[in-house]
């Protein structure tokens, strides 16, 4: 069992990647192969609709995108991190999730994840709320913990001293952990995800 953390900061090492370390730590300790994934720095583009990745199998941007639903498909959970900008979601990780779930969603359908955002003081219900949408129009069950998936902290070390917060990762890790196993030993009893019906799609406007 694998989980891919993926850090939606531009820093790569900063407060969300402290968060996403105390998750790996207990998934570790629970038997899970982890891999926290950083999107970088670099400018990642924004999903264009152009349909493109129907015909290739991929994001015709080849950039952190393509890497991240390369590894997606040999995944079995997600834990998407990401600082609050503005009481959302960072620029980064918001194009990021747009442009992994509209051209790899096939990779994610299936698989637990969970949110996790860190903030200095305020928004982080926002932010959480808005990566969370992107696993319910996926197919994929979302894992929670005791609280909302949020840390607390203008720098790393101020992060350690969130202790409800680094708990709530802790038990995020143990939910995801447990939940991966009930689905493995479902699948060794021939209990497999419900097959997907062709998706139907209406329009307001006629």
């Amino acid at each position: 069992m694998k989980v891919i953390l993926v850090n939606g900061s531009p820093k790569e090492k900063g407060c969300t990647y402290t968060a996403l370390c105390e998750a790996e730590k207990t998934l570790n300790e629970n038997g899970v192969e982890t891999e926290i994934f950083w999107v970088g720095k670099a400018p990642i583009a924004g999903c264009m609709g152009c349909g493109g990745c129907a015909k290739l199998g991929k994001c015709v941007v080849n950039d952190s995108v393509n890497e991240f639903t390369e590894k997606a498909k040999d995944a079995d959970g997600f834990i998407f991190g990401s600082p609050v900008h503005y009481a959302a979601a960072s620029g980064a990780l918001t194009s990021f999730m747009d442009r992994a779930f509209y051209s790899g969603k096939s990779k994610l359908v299936g698989k637990p994840a969970a949110a996790v955002v860190s903030c200095r003081r305020g928004g982080a219900s926002a932010a959480f709320d808005q990566i969370n949408k992107y696993f319910t129009i996926s197919s994929m069950p979302i894992v929670s913990s005791q609280y909302w998936n949020q840390v607390h902290g203008n720098t790393p070390e101020q992060v350690l001293q969130d202790e409800e917060g680094i708990q709530t990762m802790r038990t995020l890790a143990k939910n995801m952990a447990w939940l991966l196993k009930c689905i493995e030993a479902g699948k060794s009893a021939g209990i497999n995800f419900p097959e997907i019906e062709p998706q139907i799609k209406t329009n307001f406007i006629r």
